[in-house]
């Protein structure tokens, strides 16, 4: 009987950060999907049923191709990978300061980014 052994070298895992590009940053959530999968015994269509998608999403998510949201959600459930978007996109609360100002009211739009005024010299356009 034949035996295959772990590896005991660490695997080298990338960072996701603002310098990767899309296309890295899905080829690497993919990468980790499908790690996640495979730890958990789970071929991609046993994944894809009791997510209630089909195979071929599994597959487009896990090789890092564009995917509904909402795919990669019930995905993330059946993984138990849920709780992770927690820390992805944490819940902002309002800063004391705007409490004050706004009296307990929400904000419900922004206000932008005011643009730079050029450092040219006022006339009256009298010319």
């Amino acid at each position: 009987m034949r035996r295959f052994l772990r590896s005991s070298a660490p695997v080298m895992q990338m960072r996701i950060d603002q310098l990767l590009t899309d296309q890295a940053i899905l080829n690497e959530w993919g990468t980790r999907l499908a790690k996640a999968r495979l730890d958990r015994q789970l071929t991609q269509a046993q994944l894809a049923e009791q997510a209630g998608v089909s195979k071929r999403t599994v597959e487009r998510i896990e090789a890092g191709t564009s995917a509904q949201l909402s795919s990669l959600i019930r995905v993330l459930r059946v993984l138990g990978l849920l709780t992770n978007l927690e820390q992805a996109i944490p819940d902002v609360g309002p800063r004391p300061i705007d409490l004050l100002e706004r009296k307990g009211k929400q904000r419900k739009r922004a206000t932008g980014v005011k643009e730079p005024v050029a450092n040219e010299p006022w006339s009256w356009d009298d010319e």
